[in-house]
């Protein structure tokens, strides 16, 4: 079937609550609403306000509430409106989410998903374009995914749910609209990265958003004389570096692609990873490709922060000259 991502993880969600009556939902405007993006749409009409509940505005009471749930027994998903409004959560998300499963040495498990729109380009303003992942990837007890398309959406979210520990869903909310098949079964593992071009003169390491933008930029760059090859990571911790590192070995070039800030985000992990393993398989130095190191900007200007076909193609130019 078809489906928007949008659609996908309602489809996706409607599935785990069908499976296990424990699946519970929370955030602000989920229910009646159907969330500002409509991602539950429908679901409280089909499953009640005892399952899909509208909370206040309040992230750290909503993740501090799915806490007890937990405990209780509950796999609660919470909805963050929008990515910038996971901050008054962090504390609750690190201190207690991210722990209570190596403090209590696995006695006590924490099914919770934490679903959170993230990304620019959609023209909001202050706080709704976020890409808070290296914060959280960095947070050690927790799952941090980001599917690209429909198809992962729908599968990733229900495997989410089904997991024992924490995740951190990262939607990306600029492509919400966006389309593509959905298939009978997940078809690889929740935390294994996927070859989405095959390539040979570079690979570009992405995930999310810019997945799209990479396959693009691929699409030119074929029209050009140049074969990408594009990995989206899918599953951002743990890592699945296995397919990268044997594109990098076959290409000997490559380029990293995500819109947070460029210091410490994760390209600059996957920056030293890469050269640690691939040294002397590589033939210039790793590019990066992404935000910058500012406050999100202003709508009209955002176009020039986000990572573009022209920018990627830029850095793969880059590459190249050191042949």
């Amino acid at each position: 079937m078809e489906l928007s991502i949008a659609k996908a993880i309602n489809a996706g969600l409607r599935a785990a609550m069908d499976d296990d009556p424990k699946v519970v939902l929370l955030g602000e405007d989920i229910g009646r609403l159907g969330g500002v993006f409509r991602v539950t749409d429908g679901l409280q009409k089909d499953f009640g306000e005892q399952r899909v509940m509208d909370t206040p505005l309040a992230e750290s009471g909503i993740v501090g509430a799915s806490v007890g749930l937990a405990y209780r027994g509950f796999r609660p998903v919470v909805e963050i409106q929008f990515d910038g409004f996971v901050y008054p959560a962090y504390d609750q998300i690190v201190n207690q989410v991210a722990r209570l499963r190596f403090r209590s040495e696995g006695a006590v498990t924490v099914p919770i998903v934490i679903r959170i729109p993230y990304g620019g380009g959609i023209g909001a303003v202050e706080h709704h374009s976020e890409s808070p992942e290296a914060q959280f990837v960095m947070t050690a007890g927790l799952t941090v995914l980001a599917p690209s398309n429909p198809h992962d959406a729908y599968w990733m979210i229900q495997q989410a749910i089904a997991s024992d520990d924490p995740v951190i869903f990262l939607e990306p909310k600029q492509r919400y609209w966006q389309t593509g098949e959905v298939g009978d079964s997940a078809g690889i593992g929740l935390h294994e990265s996927r070859v989405v071009r095959e390539g040979t003169d570079a690979t570009v390491v992405t995930y999310g958003p810019t997945v799209r933008t990479c396959l693009e930029a691929a699409e030119e760059a074929q029209a050009e004389g140049t074969s990408l090859e594009v990995v989206d990571l899918r599953s951002l911790s743990p890592l699945d570096l296995g397919p990268v590192f044997a594109s990098v070995r076959r290409t000997g070039r490559v380029v990293v692609v995500h819109e947070a800030a460029r210091t410490l985000g994760l390209g600059a992990e996957l920056a030293a990873r890469i050269t640690q393993e691939c040294f002397y398989s590589l033939e210039a130095p790793v590019q990066r490709v992404t935000g910058y190191d500012v406050p999100y900007p202003p709508c009209r200007v955002e176009h020039d922060h986000l990572p573009t076909v022209e920018r990627v193609l830029d850095a793969v130019a880059v590459t190249g000259e050191y042949r």
